[in-house]
C-alpha cells in the first residue's frame, strides 16, 4: 500500500459527494469521497493511500487525462514476472510501488533510472490516517 503525508487544501461538497484536494512537495492530489468524518478539514494534514494496482504509469505529463493524479517519480526497481511486474519509484522521499502487467513494461519499454509519470484515479485515493 502506498502512503503519502498530505495536506487538505479545499473539500467540495454535493450532496454526499465530496472532492477533497490535498498537497505535498507542491504537487496536487485529488481524492472522490462519498462519507468523511468530521475530523476532516481544511489544513489537516493526513495520510493517503492506493493500492499498487492502482498507480498506472505514464512517460510524459499530460494534461489532456481525466485523471488528475500525476506524480513525477524515477523507477528505482523492476521486479518482471511472468504475467506483472512491481515498479518501485521514487517521489521525493517516499517509495511508491505499481503493479503493471508485464507487457506494458515491454511495451513501453520501461528502464531503471527512468523518469516517468504515476497516474493515480481520484476514487482510487483514500484518508488512511488523520495527524
Amino acid at each position: 500500500m502506498n502512503r503519502l503525508k498530505s495536506t487538505i487544501t479545499k473539500m467540495q461538497t454535493v450532496d454526499n459527494l465530496n472532492i477533497v484536494a490535498f498537497t505535498l512537495h507542491n504537487h496536487s492530489l485529488k481524492m472522490m469521497s462519498l462519507d468523511l468524518g468530521e475530523d476532516i478539514q481544511v489544513a489537516t494534514e493526513v495520510i493517503v493511500h492506493f493500492k499498487s494496482t492502482s498507480v498506472a504509469i505514464g512517460k510524459e505529463n499530460n494534461s489532456d487525462l481525466s485523471i488528475c493524479n500525476q506524480l513525477p517519480v524515477k523507477i528505482l526497481s523492476i521486479e518482471e514476472g511472468l504475467l506483472v511486474s512491481l515498479l518501485r519509484l521514487e517521489f521525493h522521499a517516499y517509495t511508491l510501488e505499481s503493479i503493471i502487467t508485464t507487457s506494458s513494461l515491454q511495451r513501453m519499454n520501461l528502464a531503471v533510472g527512468e523518469r516517468v509519470i504515476a497516474l493515480v484515479k481520484s476514487s482510487d485515493l483514500s484518508i488512511k490516517e488523520v495527524l
